[in-house]
């Protein structure tokens, strides 16, 4: 039951704006479809009956309820296949289009969507609960009944262009907050990266000088290549990756064949946007607690995969574990800075999961990232 209505509460969010990838099942965005038909129906009645002063009567609650509220199913199915199909062929752009600002446009968009599904689940509910027991047909003179269906719909096309005004401009507002939020946060990652990278070139100068100064060469060109991605807002996994693969190099340089290292993506991850340094925390971690602990050479993978309409990067090592003593113990501020940023950023849309490599071994860390393609 919980799941249940974690799940609803999740499609609520965006039921009432088109989406080309939703992060919940179909059966939950048709049960809420039924629900709002059913809630529709219920105020409808209530307004006819209070006009009717009819409202007393059991009789006519029972006589006209599986009417109205049968109309208003079948209303609220046109509704949700017409706006399923739209977001399924119409093309990003336009479902970009629709979620901006409120404008004439966009209003006039779904007011004349509205009145067409209006229309036609009329027409729909007529000829299907006409022919129910206890019902007959009724005429309906079109200057009686489409007349009023059309100007309601416009009523409250205005009501809604109104209403989806005032909630993008919320938005707009709670975005910028949150945004300043993010980069407050984001600033805190760029000192964690250049004191632990300078921490290694200190190290290397007293006994490896060559070594020491290769490193602060790559170091140096690492650094005015990430610098813009540093104080970007978004950056595309394969600007990521790239920068990824020099700080790898670097720590190549610095532990020679005791590490050694792979990249992953596909051509659909790579191409996807998302916040700056969000994967090379999790290989320093990999690094700096998993295999400098150790001897023997160790490896860390990385990979970026899409499924499901979510992006899926995982770090993993063949380290110590989590459960290894530490020379060093860590105060957890990178990985708790990721989390900040995802919240921030994506809601309870995106997760940061640490666990063992594998359940069968105490050795090895696996971190894994899931992030909607579509914020």
């Amino acid at each position: 039951m919980k799941h249940l209505i974690a799940t609803l509460r999740l499609a609520r969010q965006d039921f009432f704006k088109l989406r080309k990838h939703r992060n919940v099942p179909a059966w939950s965005m048709w049960v809420l479809t039924v629900y709002v038909s059913l809630a529709w129906g219920l105020g409808m009645l209530a307004v006819t009956g209070l006009l009717g002063q009819q409202l007393a009567r059991p009789s006519w609650w029972l006589e006209m309820g599986p009417g109205m509220f049968g109309t208003t199913l079948v209303i609220g199915c046109v509704f949700h296949t017409t706006y399923s199909l739209i977001e399924r062929l119409a093309p990003q752009r336009f479902i970009d289009w629709t979620n901006g600002e409120p404008g004439v446009g966009v209003s006039l968009f779904f007011g004349l969507t509205s009145m067409a599904c209006v229309a036609v689940g009329l027409g729909v509910a007529y000829l299907m609960l006409g022919g129910l027991p206890g019902m007959t047909k009724q005429g309906w003179p079109p200057d009686l009944s489409w007349g009023p269906v059309a100007v309601a719909s416009v009523f409250f096309s205005v009501i809604w262009g109104l209403w989806a005004w005032q909630e993008w401009h919320e938005e707009q507002l709670k975005r910028q907050a949150k945004e300043a939020e993010l980069r407050l946060l984001q600033a805190q990652i760029e000192p964690h990266f250049l004191f632990n990278t300078l921490a290694n070139v200190r190290g290397l100068i007293d006994f490896a000088p060559k070594e020491a100064a290769e490193m602060l060469d790559a170091f140096t060109e690492h650094l005015r290549a990430s610098l813009t991605s540093m104080r970007a807002e978004t950056v595309s996994l394969d600007t990521e990756l790239t920068l990824l693969g020099h700080y790898l190099r670097l720590m190549q340089l610095r532990m020679g064949d005791r590490l050694s290292y792979s990249i992953q993506a596909d051509d659909g991850a790579r191409a996807v946007m998302l916040p700056p340094l969000l994967l090379q925390p999790l290989v320093e971690n990999a690094i700096h607690h998993g295999l400098e602990p150790q001897v023997e050479p160790g490896h860390v993978s990385v990979e970026a995969r899409t499924a499901g309409g979510q992006l899926h990067l995982i770090v993993q090592d063949n380290g110590v574990g989590l459960n290894a003593p530490k020379p060093r113990s860590g105060q957890g501020v990178a990985t708790q800075n990721i989390r900040e940023r995802l919240a921030t950023r994506y809601g309870d849309r995106a997760a940061l999961r640490i666990e063992p490599a594998s359940p069968q071994s105490s050795r090895g860390t696996r971190s894994s990232l899931q992030l909607p393609l579509h914020p």
